[in-house]
């Protein structure tokens, strides 16, 4: 759970998490300027780890990674402790890779209509699906977005690909897909309702300019990658070649 400023959210969030199947509980506070921290103490969640200074999206979730890996974690997925994903559906995600049908799982808001539905903006809709359609162009895949925070990997896949070379900001996720997609697993998706409100986390428009474009240096950099396979480095912060371990 990559947390910041979550205290109002954190415990509707860790509430609903279907326990019995679920062993270890890791929520990283970004250094909040709320009390994260001390909610998430307070709730027994297993592993508690706060940063002395924010990291960034990306960095935070790095820290997340890194500590599931640690632990020895078969299956890792990533729940926001803001309550826009439903932790109700931790039992359909993480099925499809407890019995060896895919290895990353991604909760789609586009599927159905549970982005529009829940609130999101439309310029954000809009965004997504162009970031979404040309990104599929040039990695040649067939996913409804690449833009959801609610997604899960096996183990293999965390320790086969470097996703701590990537970005410490908000494009950590897309580079990270690109990795994965890079690597040759297959990705699949289900149908994931979501909910915009106040208290829940989101970007505003010149951060989501930001992500926009990193999002297309990422695709570009990928197509690159395929096209130039002896090039270990095209697009400043993602190694793609060197990323990928004994895949």
């Amino acid at each position: 759970m990559p947390a910041y400023n979550a205290a109002l959210t954190l415990e509707q969030t860790y509430k609903e998490i279907p326990f019995e199947i679920v062993d270890e509980v890791i929520l990283v506070d970004d250094h909040s300027t709320d009390n994260t921290y001390e909610v998430a103490k307070s709730l027994g969640v297993n592993h508690v780890i706060r940063h002395e200074k924010n990291t960034g999206y990306g960095g935070n979730q790095k820290t997340c990674y890194n500590k599931a890996v640690e632990i020895g974690a078969d299956i890792v997925i990533m729940l926001h402790p803001d309550y826009q994903y439903t932790p109700k559906l931790l039992h359909s995600i993480a099925y499809l890779i407890a019995n060896d049908v895919y290895e990353v799982v991604l909760a789609s808001r586009i599927l159905g209509k549970g982005a529009l539905k829940g609130g999101m903006p439309m310029y954000k809709y809009i965004a997504n699906r162009f970031l979404t359609a040309f990104q599929n162009i040039l990695m040649n895949q067939k996913l409804s977005e690449y833009h959801t925070g609610y997604r899960a990997f096996s183990k293999n896949v965390l320790e086969s690909i470097d996703y701590n070379v990537n970005s410490d900001d908000f494009v950590f996720d897309n580079q990270m897909l690109a990795q994965i997609a890079y690597a040759g697993y297959d990705m699949a998706e289900i149908t994931c309702p979501t909910k915009y409100f106040e208290e829940a986390s989101s970007i505003n428009f010149s951060r989501s300019m930001k992500y926009g474009f990193g999002v297309l240096g990422t695709s570009i950099a990928f197509f690159l990658q395929r096209i130039r396979l002896g090039r270990f480095k095209i697009f400043k912060g993602i190694k793609f070649k060197s990323a990928i371990k004994n895949v």
